[in-house]
């Protein structure tokens, strides 16, 4: 199935929620629309199920105009954040019901496997109020596979869960949207998230498509600081910084200097510019090349397998992501190394009032 949005408007009063808008959604794959809470996400998920009409433009399926047709003419799967299930229905009752409204045979069959893909077929003789909100989820899950529909929604659905519940889902996400036939839209406002579903990423903000394209393309190859800012956890660290000799070099708030990759063209190479680093590329250990960046520990804290480390420096507070279980002291003294091969160079925002446009990608970016 082709999703196509031409010139898609949204407005609520005098509000706009959606700007204008063109998308082609990639068939038959998972487009994740990430963004903040307000970023338009769910407003523009309504208007793909048919629950709302845009303002002004339309929505194709398949070169047909459906724009304004209503969600209950169309064949669409929606999960929602709460756990959306038939409460006097059982598990399997819940998962059969879009097998039943087709007239499907050997639905038995069909309600066990997708309850045993989903680990809730122990569960298959109980009401969804006797269940975990974990399973509960799961069960909504499995009654839009078992829809089987050729575009199926889903809008934050695992945000509601605690973190071990959405850990393990997440993972078992990727597989099931890759054995099936639909067209999925994931909304998320969890940059790990899109990572870990691949496919296709949408980045929303304040109600504009930023950008859209392959995961890891728009992940490593931000067009705006405004993608880079929606599309890093921890937060991409930031500094205003003053370009020299001719858009060779760059120099920090604190005198230091950074050579740039390539110099920028000319009508690029004056005036300021911002540096942008991810948290995984600052390290303790200096490698060839690095500028050594002198501050004090704020906050260390480990998560999982990683320790993040809040450096103040100069010009603010930095997070150093390193692998690993790091020992370091609070209030203390801390040198973090940065090479040139790990910067993002991004237009002022104030210099075009367009968000800031990518100049520069890191040397080991611009190979993906």
């Amino acid at each position: 199935m082709q999703l196509v949005l031409e010139n898609v408007v949204q407005r609520v009063g005098g509000q706009t929620w959606l700007y204008p808008l063109n998308l082609a959604l990639q068939s038959h794959a998972v487009t994740v629309l990430l963004g903040a809470t307000q970023a338009g996400k769910t407003s523009l998920m309504r208007i793909m199920a048919g629950l709302d009409a845009p303002t002004s433009g339309q929505v194709l399926v398949d070169g047909q105009n459906v724009t304004g047709m209503p969600v209950r003419q169309r064949n669409v799967a929606m999960v929602y954040q709460q756990f959306i299930n038939y409460p006097a229905m059982t598990v399997a009752q819940n998962i059969a019901s879009p097998l039943k409204l087709r007239g499907e045979s050997d639905m038995e069959s069909k309600v066990r496997a997708l309850a045993k893909r989903l680990h809730i077929d122990m569960f298959l003789d109980r009401l969804p109020a006797e269940l975990s909100g974990g399973q509960q989820q799961r069960v909504a899950l499995a009654r839009a596979l078992a829809k089987d529909a050729p575009l199926m929604l889903l809008d934050e659905p695992l945000v509601n869960l605690d973190y071990k519940l959405r850990e393990g889902l997440r993972e078992e996400l990727g597989q099931l949207f890759d054995a099936g036939r639909s067209t999925v839209v994931y909304a998320t406002t969890e940059p790990g998230e899109a990572l870990l579903l691949g496919g296709y990423t949408a980045v929303l903000d304040a109600g504009e498509l930023l950008q859209y394209g392959p995961t890891a393309q728009v992940f490593h190859a931000p067009r705006s600081l405004r993608v880079a800012r929606a599309f890093s956890d921890p937060p991409i660290n930031l500094a205003q910084v003053q370009l020299v000799q001719g858009g060779r070099q760059m120099q920090l708030p604190d005198g230091s200097v950074l050579d740039l990759l390539h110099p920028l063209d000319p009508g690029q190479n004056q005036g300021t510019a911002v540096l942008g680093v991810r948290a995984h590329a600052l390290r303790l250990q200096a490698g060839p090349g690095d500028v050594a960046l002198r501050g004090q520990v704020h906050l260390a804290e480990i998560s999982g397998s990683d320790t993040f480390v809040h450096v103040q420096l100069p010009w603010g507070d930095w997070v150093a992501q390193l692998t690993g279980v790091h020992k370091v002291e609070i209030n203390q003294p801390i040198s973090v190394y940065l090479s040139p091969l790990d910067c993002y160079v991004f237009e002022s925002e104030q210099a075009n009032g367009s968000g800031g446009g990518l100049l520069q990608l890191p040397q080991a970016e611009s190979r993906n």
